[in-house]
């Protein structure tokens, strides 16, 4: 395992999580948009696809500056702003700045992908602790929570945001039973904000992937659970983020989504789901 919360650095298998054949066609030209848990991952990845569209970019995270700062690099490399904000988003207060710190460095708010996360494999009910438990909802739910409202001051009609769920959030998981939880949690606010914004022109929609090959990945599991990481689904991997990035692109570009809201988009590697 390497330590937590993860560095991409650490892997000894790098992620694609860089874009790098990505062509944007303007899509989002013009828009500020908000990625929390954008150093890495799918974050990176979103982050860097949204700036290849046009928009400037936020990345929010916790303390992983050296991936943050190359994430910023590589969004500037794209002629886009990249503003860096480290902190713990398991605090109110934090989100709350997360979201008035980019509005004042980008000069206004038009996306926010709520992407940040935590996760603790347990085998057992019992041995989740209640603090695990706490720090499970603050990062996975309650951010989620904090942002948006903060955020709402600031939308203007046409906006839009996007959560990320997991697989988990829909058919669970006996390991990662306060993580399913807060994914399940945040399918449903997908589905109450898209109905409570439609007023205000505001697009509410959640990608939920299966595994993705992130730091996060081999920062919270043994070896032999990360070497058949992802082996589980039809295609028999894990996705790259650079595979799941896309769908954020999708739900931000009103152009190619504006008659999305409430949806769930699952990238899940083949697998089926009842009902």
């Amino acid at each position: 395992m390497i330590p937590y919360p993860g560095e991409t650095g650490d892997m000894t298998t790098k992620p694609r999580d860089e874009m790098r054949d990505y062509v944007g066609t303007g899509q989002l030209s013009g828009k500020r948009a908000l990625v929390t848990g954008g150093d890495s991952g799918i974050g990176r990845a979103v982050a860097i696809a949204f700036a290849k569209e046009g928009a400037d970019v936020a990345i929010a995270y916790l303390n992983e500056e050296d991936d943050a700062a190359h994430t910023a690099s590589v969004i500037e490399e794209a002629g886009q702003r990249a503003v860096r904000l480290p902190g713990d988003l398991a605090e109110p207060a934090h989100c709350r700045a997360v979201v008035e710190d980019t509005v004042k460095q980008l000069g206004g708010l038009d996306i926010v992908v709520n992407n940040v996360a935590f996760q603790s494999p347990q085998d057992d009910l019992t041995e989740i602790s209640d603090e695990q438990w706490r720090r499970t909802f603050a990062v996975n739910i309650d951010s989620f929570f904090h942002v948006t409202k903060a955020a709402l001051q600031h939308l203007p009609a046409g906006s839009a945001i996007i959560n990320t769920a997991s697989i988990n959030g829909l058919r669970g998981n006996k390991t990662l039973i306060d993580y399913s939880a807060t994914k399940g949690a945040v399918i449903a606010l997908t589905y109450s904000l898209a109905q409570s914004l439609a007023d205000r022109n505001i697009r509410v929609n959640c990608v939920a992937p299966g595994p993705v090959w992130t730091p996060l990945i081999p920062a919270t599991m043994d070896a032999e659970k990360v070497e058949s990481f992802g082996a589980q689904v039809p295609m028999n991997r894990a996705a790259q983020p650079d595979e799941i990035a896309p769908s954020y692109v999708f739900f931000a570009a009103s152009r190619m989504s504006s008659y999305y809201s409430g949806e769930v988009l699952a990238p899940i590697g083949g697998e089926t789901l009842p009902g």
